[in-house]
Parts: C-alpha cells; sequence; structure tokens
C-alpha cells in the first residue's frame, strides 16, 4: 500500500511539474506573440512600410537552423514540396496583411482583432476536414466574435480607436486571419503527425521564397527611400528573433498539449499588448477594449473548455484518418502532410 501511494502520489507530483511547464513554455509563446506585435507596429510607427521585409528574416532564420537540422538527418521529404509552397504562401500572405495593418490601426486592436483565426479555423475544418463541433464551442467562439465586435465599434469612432485608418486596418486583420487559418489546419495535422522540424523548416524555406517575391514587386520602391537608422535596424532584428522564436515554440506547446492550453495562452499576448502600449507608447486605451478582452475571454476559455478532438490521433495512426487526408496521402503518393497553430 505504501509502494502504490508512493507512486500515486509520484505521478501527481510528475503531472502537476508537466502542467506548470507548459503554462510557463505557453506564457513565453504569448508574451514572443506580443512582442512580434509591438516591434511591428514599432516599424510603422518609425515610417518604415515593409511588412513582408520584415518577416523575411524570420523565413531565413526558420530555413537555416533547422533546414541545417535536415541536412544532418540526410532524410527525403515526408511531404511533396507544393504542399509545403502552398502552406509557406498563405502564411506569409496572413503576415502581411497583419503587419501591414499596423500601418493605420492601434496594436491593442490587431491583437484582439487576430483572435478571429479561431472563428475561421472552426469554418474551414467544418468545411474540408469535416470536423463537428458542439453547441457549446459555438457558443464560445460566437461569444469571441461578440467581442471583436466591440474593437471595430470602438475603432469606428464610438470609442476612439488609435491609429490613421483604423477601420483599414480591421480589414486587413480580418483577412489575415483568414490566411492564418487556413495555414493553421494545416499545420496542427502535420506537428502532431510528423516531424517537427521538417514542417518548420519548409515553411521557413517556401515562406522566404515567396516572400523575396514578393518584395521584389511590392516593397523595393519602398526599402529604397527609407532611411536606415539604428532604431529601425533593431526593430527589424527584434521582429526576426521573435518571430524565429514564435515559430520554435508554438508547435512544440501544440504538439505537447494541444490546442486548449496553446489557445489559452497566446490569449494573454492580448494583455501584454495592452502593458506594451500603456506604458512604452504612453497611449490611452479606450474602455470598449476592456469590454472587448472580457468577452473574448470569456468566449475562449468557454470553446477551450468544452474542445475536443473529433479524430484522436491513435484512430489516424491505425489507418483511420480523415477523407481529406486520404485524398492528400493518395496524391502525394507517399509523402503525406502536416502542420498547425492559433495566436
Amino acid at each position: 500500500m505504501n509502494l502504490w501511494q508512493a507512486t500515486t502520489n509520484w505521478w501527481r507530483i510528475h503531472g502537476t511539474l508537466r502542467t506548470l511547464y507548459l503554462l510557463f513554455l505557453g506564457q513565453v509563446v504569448s508574451f514572443v506573440l506580443a512582442l512580434m506585435s509591438v516591434t511591428s507596429s514599432l516599424i510603422a510607427t518609425l515610417g518604415v512600410d515593409a511588412p513582408i521585409t520584415q518577416t523575411m528574416s524570420t523565413y531565413f532564420g526558420l530555413a537555416l537552423i533547422y533546414g541545417s537540422i535536415l541536412v544532418y538527418r540526410r532524410e527525403k521529404l515526408r511531404v511533396s514540396w507544393y504542399w509545403y509552397l502552398l502552406l509557406g504562401f498563405v502564411d506569409v500572405q496572413g503576415n502581411y496583411l497583419v503587419n501591414e495593418a499596423y500601418q493605420f490601426s492601434s496594436v491593442t486592436s490587431v491583437t484582439l482583432l487576430d483572435c478571429f483565426t479561431i472563428a475561421w479555423v472552426i469554418i474551414l475544418t467544418w468545411i474540408f476536414l469535416r470536423t463537428r463541433y458542439s453547441l457549446w464551442q459555438l457558443f464560445g467562439a460566437a461569444t469571441c466574435v461578440v467581442g471583436l465586435g466591440l474593437v471595430l465599434l470602438s475603432d469606428a469612432g464610438v470609442g476612439g480607436g488609435g491609429g490613421s485608418k483604423p477601420l483599414l486596418g480591421d480589414i486587413l486583420v480580418i483577412a489575415g486571419t483568414i490566411f492564418f487559418a487556413m495555414s493553421n489546419v494545416g499545420e496542427e495535422f502535420c506537428v502532431k503527425k510528423k516531424d517537427r522540424v521538417e514542417v518548420i523548416c519548409m515553411i521557413g524555406v517556401y515562406g522566404f521564397l515567396v516572400s523575396a517575391c514578393q518584395m521584389s514587386i511590392l516593397e523595393l520602391k519602398t526599402l529604397e527611400s527609407v532611411e536606415w537608422s539604428t532604431d529601425i535596424i533593431l526593430a527589424f532584428a527584434g521582429y526576426g528573433v521573435s518571430g524565429l522564436l514564435f515559430y520554435t515554440l508554438a508547435p512544440l506547446v501544440l504538439k505537447l498539449s494541444g490546442a486548449t492550453l496553446l489557445n489559452l495562452s497566446i490569449l494573454t499576448s492580448d494583455m501584454w499588448a495592452v502593458v506594451f502600449r500603456i506604458f512604452f507608447y504612453r497611449q490611452q486605451v479606450d474602455w470598449l477594449y476592456y469590454l472587448a478582452f472580457a468577452v473574448v475571454v470569456i468566449g475562449l476559455i468557454i470553446y477551450s473548455l468544452t474542445e475536443k478532438d473529433p479524430v484522436p490521433v491513435p484512430a489516424l495512426e491505425n489507418g483511420n484518418p480523415s477523407l481529406e487526408y486520404q485524398v492528400l496521402e493518395d496524391e502525394s503518393a507517399t509523402t503525406p502532410r502536416n502542420h498547425a497553430l492559433t495566436s
């Protein structure tokens, strides 16, 4: 009996420590995401409108670091290159639209509206992956949308949102979340079912290539007119490093704990953004933002606490994948597909 009690206590302590570790790791991801938002907003404040260029350093870092690991392994890709190209393309567009939004809207609005990704993920998985959600999950998502609507109300002038053209910035963010949702739907399966290192590397490789092509078309003249200073260089470097950390840590949290803890953890990035706005930008935050944040918190808690994986991982491993995954694997012959995550 004593041995049994000792074993039980050990497992309880082990489980508690693991939970605390994941909570800490989740808060690191949340802080890094807020840092990405703040540095992107700082770049816009310094008068630089180059959202594609600022993400290139992140993609290059991912390709260099994780590409070196893949070269050392000398393994063939488990997923066809064109799926990674598609994943990299939608990820770049999401980053481009959201970073461009900082030219017109405040950091608080952007970080709150970025939660709209959850609603799009529900719609996309419902249509393409045939995922079915409970009424409580849908209610939680709807509550989040109501909270995000309060941000739009504030930025429309009722509460005086920050930024030169806040409504345009909000539209850009919402459009960006659609691309993020598409990226997340593919990324979730890849990270949980395939090789996380390969997925991160390929996002870096194809993200960098797509960014380079778009930058040469859209931002060359802008970069030529920029008067580079120490502040601008440091802001770009800060965004690149924080982006590298985010793409490295977020898939790890997703794989270890699932979407529930990740969504709850990333939620606090909005709180960090408000702190940055108040203490570093010396800006006033309208009362509607606090109300919107409270509503979003309630909605995400309802969604996360009632969330369950409709197709468990063991079922997929035992040869019962969803129809979409079967089609994907048939098209890519022997190379299946991976990847997911929510900000």
